[in-house]
């Protein structure tokens, strides 16, 4: 079922906002601590994804070409603008701390790169690691979320369940319209690509370093390109 880490994402998030009703007051060490863990967790499901590629050449060459590219759209502040934008709007409008929580809640878990790449992988091979380690993560944020902003964050689910369950059915129609050999090679070059960006997320999440994650998202798009490029070229030539 293709759906299923999306529905996962969805009710782990709903779980958490009701933990975080119930739990009022949460250590502040222990949120370090468990954070940590996770990042840990995360670099090393990174580090697997990131090894499986078979040309390691077009990874690189992917990630760089993409990491341009982010920089100069400037993604991850035009995301982080976007966020501002929102909130200050809420503010505004005065509608309170569900509208805060809400809009809150949904920019954190709908944008980055773990989204995308696990829908892809949900939709492409039928592979729900991604979305299941992205569960876990914003489980634990929606506790932290709800005991600061409150119930409307268990309103950000939706959007959630929409946005990556949409990638996670394009996905799954791709093969219609792609021959299966070059498909499969670029689902190999894509979770290499996707698995180093996920181990970036993992180092942000422990605090070691801050990568703007968001500014190499171009390079699952241009990974497609190099892969179609070769995949043609040994095909005609």
């Amino acid at each position: 079922m293709f759906l299923l880490g999306t529905l996962v994402n969805g009710a782990l998030i709903i779980i958490g906002t009701l933990l975080g009703k119930l739990l009022h007051r949460i250590p502040e060490g222990m949120k370090t601590t468990v954070m940590h863990a996770i990042g840990l967790s995360v670099m090393v499901l990174g580090l697997q994804m990131g090894l499986k590629s078979q040309n390691f050449l077009i990874v690189i060459i992917s990630l760089v070409v993409g990491a341009v590219l982010g920089e100069l759209f400037k993604l991850e502040e035009k995301l982080n603008d976007l966020g501002l934008w929102l909130e200050k709007k809420v503010g505004s409008n005065g509608k309170g701390s569900i509208s805060e929580g809400f809009v809150t809640a949904t920019l954190i878990f709908v944008i980055g790169a773990m989204a995308i790449i696990g829908a892809l992988n949900s939709g492409i091979r039928g592979d729900h690691s991604v979305l299941y380690t992205k569960s876990l993560i914003d489980g634990f944020t929606s506790i932290i979320l709800t005991t600061t902003l409150g119930i409307g964050v268990i309103f950000s689910a939706v959007p959630v369940v929409l946005y990556e369950g949409l990638i996670a059915l394009f996905a799954t129609q791709i093969d219609h319209f792609v021959p299966k050999e070059l498909m499969d090679q670029f689902i190999v070059e894509m979770t290499s690509s996707g698995g180093i960006m996920i181990l970036a997320i993992g180092l942000n999440l422990t605090g070691i370093i801050k990568i703007k994650v968001a500014n190499l998202l171009p390079g699952i798009l241009v990974t497609g390109v190099i892969v179609t490029i070769l995949y043609n070229y040994h095909h005609y030539f």
